[in-house]
């Protein structure tokens, strides 16, 4: 069986999508691919969001935001939006969810934290489905 593919998706590809896909790739292994993309991508991660992710043990520091492509949704298997509205290009026989989180950008490291832990419980309960 081939790992299922999950796209995350946010405006910036630098905070949201970039921590879901860190714990991703650490909860799951190679059980499922992770990608993560923006519909306008910063040139850089927010710095809060690397922080409070090395809390946990993740690093992301190392990540680069991505911009979105019609390829990328393509080969996924699941697409899960944040935030991104209709940026999305959307494809039959794919699986859409569109997760409500705030933005971590310009918030405070105790708001990114709560942030982080709301995109980790959603992970996990995507790993349960995924790999059931």
């Amino acid at each position: 069986m081939t790992a299922p593919t999950v796209l995350f998706v946010c405006v910036h590809n630098a905070g949201r999508s970039q921590m879901a896909a860190g714990f991703l790739q650490a909860l799951a292994g190679d059980r499922i691919e992770v990608l993560s993309a923006g519909s306008e991508p910063k040139d850089q991660i927010n710095p809060t969001a690397v922080q409070v992710m090395a809390e946990e043990g993740i690093d992301i520091a190392s990540g680069t935001p991505k911009l979105l492509t019609v390829e990328a949704v393509r080969e996924s298997d699941v697409v899960i939006t944040m935030g991104c509205g209709d940026a999305c290009p959307i494809f039959p026989g794919k699986r859409y969810e569109d997760w409500q989180l705030d933005d971590p950008a310009g918030q405070d490291a105790a708001t990114v934290r709560r942030i982080r832990d709301d995109i980790r419980a959603r992970v996990e309960t995507l790993i349960g489905e995924l790999t059931a």
